[in-house]
């Protein structure tokens, strides 16, 4: 009697647990026929492909902070280091509650996108890519247009006028010139809607112009604003060299760029599997090239000069072929990106030394690096193209490219500088822009944030100044 209560029992749950087993396999063999394991694949390369790239460009933020404290006065260490994190840290914010919504928003006017403020976690893909892989490439390129000015305006910036123009360009200046050329906007076009160039338009691959050139415009713009440090022009005009505190991390710095830069530009194809693996091999051959080209021809324009090897032209002319090949790197050939950064290199020089006859400080070079390469950069596209579906004059293709390339420079030229030159018109007004004479004397570690990067430099004397520090603990 006992058994055969237990065998109606078991039954009782025998029937529903094969049903439910048998509906989970119907589930799995249907769901399995509509996933294509290829696509899957594909998709899951091509992310992680982008986010390793994303990280790389991240880790730019260290180059620039290095380029710059090493070419800077050993009292703004601190400072440079802070502002290289606070730009990333609050532009990720502003980028992604306003900026990428202006960048990458459905396409209405050709100026601006309007649809994805603050990015959820949710979304269809975008470039066959998950939307927060997408997003967060972007954002590190957002990232490195803001750090790029810190370095011209170097050693004088009170730290929350610094702050303010972070948010503000990683919110909107930014994103509306990545909208016109990335987002589909009225350069991308331009060559289709004016009849230059059937198809065709403004062709920026890693950003010469969105990146380098933005954050070239508004660092020779807060140089402008600013002026020159205290001691660094004579009465007569005449310029007095302020020595950075340390080679070795200038050094560092451009090295770690390097490495960065095979981020930025081969992870602009956005893809590595099957035929995009030939084109990500092509412009990191096309970077390298370029950079070495700037090195060596910066190197000899400056040997010629001081009759000794200089090790900041050296480096220094890395960083301007690395520039100048970032908008063409995916649509010319080795022998092109060598020419390209070869022109590259005495480039940076000619213009540093134009700043000096201008009596514009520029502490790190940031204005002939990224404004004066990127300009190159991007018209070179106009000339040396001949792959990707862009055929420059060189190629045979006419100055349709090159007059479509010359149009967009002006444009984000122009816009840059207007908006930019009232931002910072308002910041002065308002907070200030500049610290005081002494503030700047004294240096901004103490001054501003009361912490010494090299405490043991500091004169702890009966009867010295006492500077204003706080000791930096790990956990504090």
């Amino acid at each position: 009697m006992q058994m055969s209560t237990l065998r109606r029992v078991g039954l009782r749950f025998v029937g529903p647990a094969a049903a439910l087993g048998i509906n989970l396999i119907v589930v799995s063999v249907v769901r399995a026929q509509e996933v294509d394991p290829v696509a899957e694949l594909t998709r899951s390369l091509n992310s992680t492909w982008v986010l390793l790239c994303a990280f790389l460009v991240f880790f730019m933020q260290a180059g620039f902070a290095l380029v710059e404290a090493g070419l800077t006065r050993a009292k703004n260490a601190t400072n440079i280091m802070m502002k290289n994190l606070m730009d990333f840290v609050l532009g990720t914010i502003a980028y992604w509650a306003i900026g990428y919504a202006l960048m990458y928003g459905t396409v209405t006017n050709g100026f601006f996108g309007g649809v994805g403020f603050f990015v959820g976690a949710t979304g269809d893909d975008v470039a066959g890519l998950p939307r927060l892989a997408f997003w967060l490439f972007q954002l590190v390129f957002a990232g490195t247009t803001v750090t790029i000015v810190s370095g011209a305006m170097a050693e004088r910036t009170k730290f929350i006028s610094y702050i303010l123009y972070s948010i503000i360009i990683s919110a909107v200046i930014y994103p509306l010139v990545g909208h016109w050329i990335w987002g589909g906007g009225w350069l991308w076009t331009l060559g289709e809607s004016t009849g230059l160039l059937a198809g065709g338009g403004f062709r920026d691959f890693a950003g010469s112009t969105v990146v380098h050139s933005v954050g070239g415009w508004a660092a020779l713009m807060g140089a402008l604003a600013l002026g020159p440090r205290l001691g660094r022009f004579n009465a007569d005009g005449s310029p007095n060299a302020i020595p950075g505190h340390s080679v070795t991390l200038f050094g560092l710095g451009v090295f770690i760029l390097w490495l960065g830069w095979f981020g930025f530009n081969p992870g602009s194809q956005l893809a590595i599997v099957g035929a995009n693996a030939d084109a990500v091999a092509l412009v990191a051959v096309n970077t390298t090239i370029a950079a070495a080209a700037g090195s060596v021809t910066a190197l000899l324009y400056s040997w010629s000069k001081t009759k000794k090897p200089n090790v900041g032209a050296a480096f220094n002319g890395v960083l301007g072929g690395l520039v100048g090949i970032t908008a063409g790197c995916a649509y010319v050939t080795p022998l092109d990106s060598l020419i390209i950064g070869a022109v590259a290199g005495p480039l940076v020089m000619l213009a540093g030394q134009a700043l000096d006859k201008l009596k514009i400080d520029d502490p790190v070079g940031a204005v002939p690096v990224h404004l004066v390469c990127g300009v190159w950069g991007t018209l070179a596209v106009g000339l040396f193209g001949s792959l990707n579906g862009v055929t420059g004059v060189f190629a045979g293709g006419g100055f349709s490219q090159l007059i479509i390339q010359v149009i967009g420079v002006a444009a984000v030229g122009i816009w840059t500088v207007i908006t930019v030159g009232i931002l910072f018109f308002v910041i002065k007004k308002t907070v200030g822009l500049r610290v005081s004479a002494e503030e700047e004397i004294e240096g901004l570690d103490a001054m501003e944030h009361g912490t010494i990067a090299y405490p043991q430099d500091v004169n702890f004397a009966p009867g010295a100044p006492s500077p204003r520090i706080t000791p930096v603990r790990a956990g504090k």
